[in-house]
């Protein structure tokens, strides 16, 4: 890529979207599109249509999409289904269309299959059953994945797929309706010690393990991505580390400063046992993690108490 390569970054707002527009711009890259979604609705086709004509980004990062935790994903499942198939068609025809040179597509960890042995390898996709609480979504990021490889196979598109495992940082969702578990624990850890409570209350059974990358260290890959990686086949993105949710809500607890007692939910889904990346492909490449999950938690809440509480 050359730093004056015009490059659009679909869903900027987003945790995902700012820590790539923040990285694009530490590395030198000058020519970054941003379009808030008063003035783009990626959901509207004729509209996506139009941008593209004007302004024929020539790199392209489809950060979009609506997200949300395991509550928000079992309780709407039209809807994460529709929009996410809706952003994500009229991004990638678009770019084709326009004669973008490159496309990154994003897309997640979930789209694997529930019981997939682990680490999970980027051949595990569609070899069993999804895990039913994201399974819209899930579906979702896979046809977005296929289309990329189509549009790769039938007209020679340089269109990649990479997948994230569970990313936290920065910008993060912290609404307990809709987030996923690191964020809902950090606010819930944090509201615990501010009311003085001798509990805090987690879902499920704290047993399920899972793979969290700060978000920083996902910009930095999908740069070198846009750079190194020109293959259809999806690329996993992680760090090569697990831990229980109850090892997570340890950690957040020390972070914050609540010291009372965890008390589990078990009447609340655990949803996968298991979800821990294969990330061979992604290290031969040259690259790894740098932020450790201590770290990147203690940067999360400092972020946390100064963009989120005083609001």
């Amino acid at each position: 890529m050359d730093k004056s390569d015009k490059i659009f970054v679909a869903g900027h707002r987003g945790m995902v979207g700012s820590a790539l527009v923040r990285r694009l711009q530490a590395e030198g890259f000058s020519n970054v599109v941003t379009h808030d979604r008063a003035l783009l609705d990626l959901t509207e086709e004729s509209a996506v249509a139009k941008f593209f004509a004007k302004e024929k980004p020539a790199i392209v990062v489809d950060a979009a999409a609506k997200v949300g935790g395991i509550k928000a994903n079992n309780d709407f499942p039209v809807e994460f289904l529709l929009e996410n198939l809706r952003i994500q068609n009229n991004i990638i025809r678009s770019a084709y269309e326009c004669g973008v040179r490159k496309l990154l597509f994003l897309g997640s960890s979930c789209i694997y299959p529930k019981f997939a042995s682990q680490p999970i390898q980027e051949t595990a996709l569609l070899s069993g059953p999804l895990e039913p609480t994201n399974e819209a979504y899930a579906i979702a990021k896979i046809a977005g994945v296929k289309l990329c490889q189509a549009f790769s196979r039938e007209h020679g598109a340089n269109f990649i797929s990479a997948m994230p495992t569970n990313v936290y940082g920065p910008n993060d969702n912290f609404d307990l309706e809709t987030s996923h578990v690191l964020a809902a624990l950090l606010r819930k850890a944090h509201e615990a010690k501010t009311r003085n409570d001798q509990k805090l209350i987690v879902w499920g059974t704290g047993k399920p393990r899972r793979e969290f990358l700060h978000v920083d260290d996902l910009a930095s890959a999908c740069l070198l991505l846009l750079e190194k990686y020109d293959s259809p086949e999806i690329i996993n993105v992680g760090c090569g580390e697990d831990v229980s949710i109850r090892e997570l809500a340890e950690l957040i607890c020390d972070v914050v400063g609540f010291d009372g007692e965890l008390a589990w939910d078990t009447t609340k889904p655990d949803g996968t046992p298991r979800k821990l990346l294969d990330i061979s492909k992604l290290r031969a490449l040259g690259w790894k993690p740098t932020i450790t999950l201590h770290d990147g938690i203690a940067q999360t809440y400092q972020w946390f108490l100064a963009n989120y509480v005083q609001n």
